[in-house]
């Protein structure tokens, strides 16, 4: 049990004296949850939630009743964990707010990795900028198997007229984790961009998010 690790050394403490990037995903989590149950200590109770959701993974995406059927975590220790998660999601996009400018392919896939390298489908998002690249609205447009018949470029260049953007940069999610683009990327890309040019909105990138990886299929010359 908790009473039985040495104060020093229990993660309350631990994160007040070494501060909380000293704190292992596990003693993290057990802070949150407080208290064990009457079988086993906090740091069993917290280390059985990484076990059920493959660690952080797929913990960001876990619902309310996911997260109670751990036995040992109630409704109150399910929230207060739910609450942490968005807390962070929220920190972690307060780039939204700050106008964030894409000058290169990196740019776009950093803005857009966290949010989307954990997704378990392929969601096809726009990034509609100014005329200083700034990032002024992002959107789904679909989420699903990527086709050119699906993705059409009217709800693309919808919401761009709306915005009043100047160019695009379309993203969409490979959930294997290998960015390696398609036939049908490739297809939906050339579609995407022939349209931008009638219309007279660039389509400046088409980038495909893998698990920490992405590709730029205007860098692989498809655009």
């Amino acid at each position: 049990m908790i009473r039985d690790v040495v104060e020093e050394d229990r993660p309350r403490e631990r994160l007040k004296n070494h501060g909380a990037r000293s704190l292992s995903n596990q003693e993290l989590i057990a802070i949150l949850l407080r208290t064990g149950s009457k079988h086993e200590s906090v740091l069993n109770l917290s280390n059985k939630v990484l076990h059920q959701f493959e660690g952080l993974r797929l913990l960001k995406e876990a619902s309310l009743e996911e997260i109670m059927e751990i036995r040992g975590i109630g409704e109150a220790k399910a929230v207060l964990m739910m609450a942490a998660v968005e807390l962070g999601r929220r920190i972690s996009n307060l780039t939204f707010e700050e106008r964030f400018s894409i000058r290169s392919p990196e740019d776009g896939a950093n803005f857009l990795m966290n949010d989307m390298r954990f997704l378990q489908q392929e969601h096809f998002v726009c990034l509609y900028l100014n005329t200083k690249n700034q990032v002024i609205h992002q959107k789904t447009i679909f989420i699903g198997s990527l086709n050119s018949s699906i993705v059409h470029p009217r709800e693309v260049f919808k919401e761009a007229f709306r915005r009043s953007a100047a160019s695009i940069v379309c993203a969409h999610n490979h959930p294997s984790g290998d960015p390696a683009p398609s036939k049908e990327d490739i297809d939906v890309t050339r579609r995407l961009v022939e349209c931008g040019r009638m219309i007279g909105i660039e389509v400046l990138d088409h980038l495909i998010i893998g698990d920490r990886k992405y590709v730029s299929l205007k860098e692989k010359g498809y655009m």
